[in-house]
């Protein structure tokens, strides 16, 4: 067996005037030396040749297109769209290499390769033929012919095939794998998609309002957050407004007590019977039903029932009871 020398360096200890320290020593070792890989050898020899003659195939398919498409069109054109006949079925090959542990998705690109060698071989016969003649046109047109049976030959080479198992777990494996990078990349899209939502809904009119307000103020109000006020409100009739906006922010809606009480103070059924073309009795301005609340207790109106006819006769017979009844728990709590 051929051995080569091979210089190392170790650390050694060394003793000098009663004190050691560690030194580096260089030494020399025996290796041995592999015999030469033939088979590799002639496969690079080989793949260097396809290369090599797929480099003379591109150069003569473009310049022999590139003359015949320059009497239609500039030459400046011409010669680099000429490029595009080898480079399609060249194009196939790679997607063949990729599949050749596949011998059902490579089928396709294979196929395709044939088809586009078909239309390089044609293109560049007939500028043969129609500068010189048959044997001219031929003899070009079979260049790319060979470097594409050059590059199937090392292709099939090297794809070994595999066994039919081996190939069905591969194919399972690679499903798997495609709908994870699938799923990934929808949850992706869906994240951007609730930032976006999240980016809008910042840029709305803010909803901190004024206690008390009109029902014109309360417009101002993003939908979203009148409508998880009211359904806390109707799912925790007895909070104050500190615990619906609690409530609400423990599911993500950000909003104030000013707001929740603007909310809860104007009365949807006031709000939406404005276009049922009733005629209804009209409150002062910017009086809300919590003025009118707080008015009928100082005037000494204290039974549920009797509050909430005092407000309907202020502002309509449509006004919800529950709502009524919310606000004076509130004003009652808070006095």
């Amino acid at each position: 067996m051929k051995t080569r020398a091979v210089t190392r360096w170790r650390e050694i200890e060394h003793t000098e005037a009663g004190e050691t320290r560690l030194i580096t020593e260089p030494y020399t070792v025996n290796i041995p030396v592999p015999s030469r890989d033939w088979d590799h050898i002639v496969l690079n020899t080989v793949t260097t040749a396809a290369l090599g003659f797929t480099a003379v195939s591109v150069a003569w398919s473009t310049v022999s297109a590139g003359a015949l498409l320059a009497a239609a069109g500039p030459a400046a054109v011409a010669y680099p769209v000429a490029a595009a006949y080898d480079a399609a079925w060249l194009t196939c090959m790679g997607l063949e290499w990729l599949s050749r542990y596949d011998p059902d998705r490579a089928r396709a690109p294979r196929r395709a390769g044939h088809v586009f060698l078909l239309v390089a071989v044609a293109v560049i016969f007939a500028h043969g033929y129609l500068d010189v003649g048959f044997v001219v046109g031929a003899a070009g047109a079979v260049i790319s012919a060979i470097a594409k049976g050059l590059w199937s030959l090392v292709l099939g080479h090297i794809a070994q095939p595999l066994p039919d198992r081996t190939r069905a777990w591969l194919g399972v494996r690679r499903a798997e794998l495609t709908a994870q990078l699938a799923l990934g990349a929808q949850q992706r899209q869906l994240t951007r998609m609730q930032e976006q939502h999240a980016a809008l809904l910042s840029g709305l009119p803010s909803t901190g309002a004024q206690p008390d307000t009109s029902p014109d103020t309360a417009a101002d109000v993003s939908a979203t957050v009148r409508a998880a006020v009211r359904a806390a409100a109707a799912t925790l009739p007895s909070a104050t407004a500190a615990d619906i906006t609690d409530h609400l922010a423990t599911v993500g809606i950000d909003t104030d007590e000013d707001t929740v009480r603007t909310v809860l103070d104007t009365s949807p059924d006031t709000l939406d019977s404005r276009s049922t073309g009733r005629v209804q009795p009209l409150a002062p301005r910017g009086q809300s039903i919590a003025d009118s609340v707080r008015t009928a207790l100082a005037s000494g109106i204290t039974d549920k029932s009797a509050v909430l006819s005092y407000v309907r006769t202020i502002h309509g017979q449509y006004v919800s009871s529950d709502t009524v009844a919310r606000t004076l728990n509130r004003i009652e709590r808070a006095s």
